[in-house]
């Protein structure tokens, strides 16, 4: 019977090529294994250099789900993500094939592998507090947020005005806390290994930053450039992308590259700081050291026992 792997961590860490890894082992085991993407910012079509998403030739001939299925202007949610990626899941393992959960994009995970329902969704609520955030931006909504529901702000970046908003949304809904969709043990949806990959705090703050260094190299600035035929300055979730926005800005003037560059680079090591205080919480994740050079030996003696069970 197929089973279910997730490989999660903090930006950078090497998430994708520990799943290929995975893959691979179980394919030449004799089984079929394929990968879902759980990085909400790859689901975008053209959003590839500044998200770090691996071309045909990395997927090494790995199948691949859930890249590039939103338009640039599409609004990208949690909630919309389960209602997708749960059943190709158990489509995928009604076929025999073992599903590899990959991301870290902490709500997406936690909805695809927790036990639980959004709360549904105030169009006229919604738009109030959307507008809300175009008047007075991000870090507004996320001080009313840390009044409202202090646990809540702690789990969202205040640069991220949607996360802000959402949480409100349900607040205001719900009248209980926007952390009480998340509880602090989670109920599996169902049984999962989850390996979790990391490193050295600093070692992961130089690697983040010759990362966003590299995207810049790479073509960062034309790829938004191009993206601007397709709206992306319409997008709420897509101009706000960390490395976009700051793209945009670049762009627009607003900005020097040294200035959008170090921009990125202290909102993404913020970031990946607050992945992992997010997944640490989850005492079912088995952790290894990207540094270790038998960490990827490590996470095939997790699969190979976990799939003998």
């Amino acid at each position: 019977m197929a089973k279910l792997i997730a490989v999660v961590g903090p930006t950078g860490a090497g998430k994708s090529a520990l799943a290929i890894d995975i893959a691979k082992h179980l394919i030449a085991q004799g089984g079929q294994a394929e990968i879902i993407n759980c990085d909400s910012m790859q689901f975008y079509k053209g959003m590839d250099v500044g998200t770090a998403k691996l071309t045909l030739a990395e997927q090494q001939g790995v199948p691949h789900h859930l890249f590039d299925f939103l338009e640039i202007t599409d609004e990208s949610t949690a909630a919309e993500y389960q209602k997708i990626a749960r059943p190709l899941i158990e489509s995928l393992q009604e076929r025999g094939v073992t599903p590899i959960l990959v991301g870290g994009s902490m709500l997406y995970v936690a909805a695809v592998l927790n036990r639980f329902e959004f709360p549904a969704r105030d169009e006229v609520l919604r738009a109030r507090l959307e507008q809300d955030l175009i008047e007075h931006g991000p870090h507004e909504m996320h001080r009313r947020l840390k009044a409202l529901d202090p646990i809540a702000a702690s789990r969202i970046i205040p640069e991220n005005g949607r996360r802000s908003v959402r949480a409100i949304e349900i607040v205001t809904l719900t009248g209980e806390p926007f952390a009480a969709a998340l509880p602090e043990v989670p109920e599996d949806w169902q049984p999962v290994l989850e390996i979790g990959i990391t490193g050295d705090r600093e070692h992961l703050r130089a690697r983040l930053e010759a990362r966003v260094i590299k995207m810049w190299q790479q073509g960062l600035i034309a790829e938004v450039q191009a993206l601007e035929a397709h709206g992306i300055r319409a997008g709420k979730t897509s101009s706000a992308a960390i490395g976009y926005s700051q793209a945009l800005k670049q762009i627009d003037g607003e900005m020097t590259e040294a200035e959008a560059i170090a921009d990125t680079v202290r909102l993404t090591q913020k970031y990946a700081r607050r992945q992992m205080s997010w997944f640490r919480r989850d005492s079912r994740i088995q952790w290894l050291d990207y540094q270790d050079p038998e960490a990827a030996a490590k996470a095939l003696a997790l699969v190979d026992d976990w799939m003998s069970l």
